[in-house]
């Protein structure tokens, strides 16, 4: 009889880390490559990870450069712990430099009896996500053998509701196509990221669960209309005990600027944006 050791997966989830290869701050105020390298030092305390989880927007400027940085920071953090690393495309990623530098956009990883599928929700030049055929087929397939012990989709859009306005005209526009493929297979969670702020919720059954941004944190309080974030980074733990439900947990990576405003729209400037990134 296996141990539940040895029948356990721990995910360690990050999410919207937005690096730019030459350095630019984000939104001129937030340096992320420095965040990032904040938060892996605070996730060094955890007592075991199996596999780092980055569920999208990866990069801001799409630059080769930058997934390069991103991978030179991730990988031997991964390595020293025997992990693997499952990297997911985010509206704000470019095909090209993701795939010269982390691989084929979609993957399937068997990790420990787990199956571990991502997935392109990405319109090219939209913020929002949709699933096309090729994508859903893809994933049909990735699904189709049951895995020993499940798997997890890792997608870049949620396929629940947003709290936010903005956030909200750049949703997953098909999520039931999504949910109708899942439940063909053996899926035990979707990971996902996008909003910018912690979340676990529920679709079709499946539990969902958002990480916090390494970039900044969205304010789900903002007024209806306006969308507001400030400094703040943070990860999701996922513990994955044979066939019990997931637990989560949110832990911040503190840094000394937090709670500094990045960014406070108003209902106009989130309507451009909206018209601009969402469905046309």
């Amino acid at each position: 009889m296996r141990t539940p050791a040895e029948t356990t997966l721990r995910i360690l989830h990050l999410s919207d880390t937005h690096l730019y290869g030459d350095g630019t701050l984000h939104y001129g105020i937030v340096d992320t490559t420095a965040a990032l390298a904040r938060t892996l030092e605070r996730a060094s305390e955890l007592e075991a990870v199996d596999v780092v989880v980055a569920s999208g927007d990866l990069s801001d400027d799409g630059s080769a450069e930058s997934y390069r940085i991103l991978a030179g920071m991730l990988e031997p953090w991964a390595a020293e712990r025997g992990a693997v690393v499952v990297y997911a495309m985010g509206n704000h990623d470019l095909r090209a430099g993701f795939e010269e530098v982390l691989g084929a956009r979609t993957r399937v990883h068997d990790i420990r009896g787990f199956r571990i599928a991502t997935i392109d929700s990405t319109v090219p030049g939209a913020g929002y996500g949709n699933l096309d055929e090729a994508q859903l087929d893809a994933l049909r397939v990735a699904l189709e053998a049951p895995s020993e012990r499940g798997a997890i989709v890792v997608i870049h859009h949620p396929p629940v509701p947003a709290q936010t306005t903005l956030l909200g005209a750049l949703e997953l526009q098909n999520p039931a196509d999504l949910l109708d493929v899942c439940a063909t297979g053996d899926v035990r969670l979707i990971l996902a990221g996008h909003y910018h702020h912690p979340l676990t919720s529920e679709a079709a059954g499946v539990p969902v669960i958002v990480a916090p941004a390494v970039a900044n944190t969205a304010d789900p309080l903002a007024l209806p209309g306006t969308e507001r974030a400030a400094v703040g980074s943070g990860f999701a733990y996922i513990e994955l005990v044979g066939d019990r439900a997931a637990r989560v947990m949110f832990i911040t990576a503190p840094g000394p600027d937090d709670g500094e405003i990045v960014y406070d729209l108003d209902a106009a400037a989130v309507d451009r944006i909206a018209s601009a990134a969402g469905p046309r």
